[in-house]
């Protein structure tokens, strides 16, 4: 797929899932339905590794430390798709970052190089078309700068990985808002992450949300 289209397609996530987000700050949180128990449509199968500090330095800005994380994902939802997955972090006060934003590529690319797996895509490459079965699966890796030292949760929503919709009208029934089917990932909090040094926070827990 051309990637002005996969770009228009991330662009329209972006606003849908901002509106979203704006919405749940407030009763719309209380309304956000649960996922089907079972998938009626699309679902891709994803394994997401532990979060990963790295320091780097970068040029005219010298040391900087980021967060990032590497994954695997596999269609076996019988039918190809078009795979364009977004990922933010949230540190448990209301901040939400989008992964890559002041992340320059120079840091990704020494980041992958660290990594020793010349199939992990960066999350520009790994849009496109996802065709089915495990010789088809992909891995790619999200960074984001480190904003906040002592966050209160460690949480990473990561959405694309589903066809699954729900449309949720606000309680004043002048809005309409589509949540997606989203995995989020919680992750061990050690208090100060610069204290982890090289040791990865290991997963708490996954689950699917409506987001």
């Amino acid at each position: 797929m051309p990637f002005s289209a996969a770009a228009a397609l991330i662009a329209a996530r972006t606003l849908l899932t901002g509106l979203a987000l704006a919405a749940a700050s407030g009763p719309m949180l209380a309304l956000a339905p649960e996922p089907d128990p079972v998938p009626r449509r699309w679902q891709l199968e994803v394994e997401v590794g532990p979060l990963r500090m790295a320091t780097v330095n970068v040029k005219d800005a010298g040391l900087r430390t980021f967060l990032y994380l590497s994954y695997h994902v596999v269609n076996n939802s019988g039918q190809d798709v078009l795979f364009a997955p977004m990922w933010e972090f949230s540190n448990g006060g209301g901040k939400i970052v989008r992964s890559g934003r002041e992340v320059p590529q120079a840091v990704t690319t020494e980041l992958l190089a660290s990594l020793q797996n010349s199939l992990v895509q960066d999350q520009i490459e790994v849009i496109g078309e996802l065709l089915q079965g495990e010789e088809n699966s992909k891995d790619g890796i999200v960074v984001w700068p480190l904003a906040d030292s002592h966050p209160e949760r460690v949480t990473v929503y990561a959405a694309g990985f589903s066809g699954e919709t729900r449309n949720v009208v606000a309680p004043d029934g002048k809005q309409q808002f589509v949540l997606r089917k989203s995995l989020m990932v919680d992750y061990d909090t050690p208090g100060n992450l610069l204290g982890q040094g090289g040791q990865p926070i290991p997963v708490r827990s996954k689950a699917w949300i409506m987001r």
